[in-house]
């Protein structure tokens, strides 16, 4: 009786592993799969989205503005580049 009882358990460890090994397959070549139907051009476009721009760039002179912005940033906005930098 005590190595039917072995048996059964060792069978039933044997199957929940392997249905296991089955699912987690399965969910994983879902994803690849989905992953891979994604256009380019949307993933490209969610990682980098284009700055709003409604004209040329205007660069804010005032003192208060002057007095808080970084050396990178006034040198960009002098060059009439948009500023990257805070």
């Amino acid at each position: 009786m005590n190595g039917i009882k072995r048996s059964v358990a060792a069978a039933a460890i044997a199957g929940s592993t392997l249905i296991g090994g089955v699912a987690g397959t399965a969910i994983y070549a879902a994803n690849v799969v989905t992953a891979s139907a994604a256009p380019p051009q949307a993933v490209a476009a969610a990682a980098s989205p284009a700055p709003a721009t409604s004209g040329p760039f205007v660069s804010n002179e005032t003192a208060a503005h002057e007095a808080t912005e970084s050396a990178a940033r006034e040198g960009q906005e002098n060059a009439g580049q948009r500023p990257t930098v805070p």
